[in-house]
């Protein structure tokens, strides 16, 4: 097995600043509170594709519900490779829960972005069957797989990215 990554918290500040953003009435030490307890992503077993993500926190999503969970998480992986996201199998097939944008994309140049490379999860609760999801704090809810890719051999980009979603089509 290739090892092509690494994932770390991102700082204090940022998670602050991006919590902030959602909850602009929480005081600081329920941030602080939440951020010292983040963990990074494993696998369950030597034979797990997927890391786990863990809640940061607890949240209950009733059908057709919407949250935005800040994993605190960034990661750094080498050139060539990419972090997809996906919710944990049996969330979806119990509850379908669901990304937003379907599958979350995590390239290798996000890690330098302006934000850290802040990890974020925009997640649905699409049940069809009037079930509530509820996952506690610590508890995984995500897993992302690191995936190989290529390019064509006529690509001649050059640009670099600073920002988070859609930066890259920003011009």
């Amino acid at each position: 097995m290739q090892r092509i990554a690494k994932f770390e918290k991102v700082s204090f500040e940022q998670y602050k600043k991006d919590w902030l953003d959602q909850y602009p009435e929480d005081p600081e030490e329920k941030i602080r509170e939440i951020y010292d307890a983040i963990r990074l992503p494993k696998r369950a077993t030597t034979g797990s594709a997927g890391y786990d993500f863990f809640a940061p926190h607890d949240f209950t999503l009733q059908p057709g519900e919407t949250v935005r969970i800040l994993t605190g998480i960034r990661v750094w992986i080498a050139d060539g490779w990419v972090l997809k996201l996906y919710p944990r199998s049996g969330l979806g097939f119990k509850f379908r829960l669901q990304f937003n944008n379907t599958v979350g994309i995590i390239d290798s140049d996000y890690y330098g972005s302006d934000n850290e490379g802040h990890i974020q999860a925009k997640l649905t609760n699409d049940s069809k069957e009037g079930k509530t999801l509820t996952v506690a704090a610590g508890t995984g809810f995500s897993q992302g797989i690191f995936v190989e890719y290529g390019i064509t051999v006529d690509d001649d980009v050059t640009d670099v990215r600073n920002g988070g979603f859609g930066s890259t089509t920003k011009q």
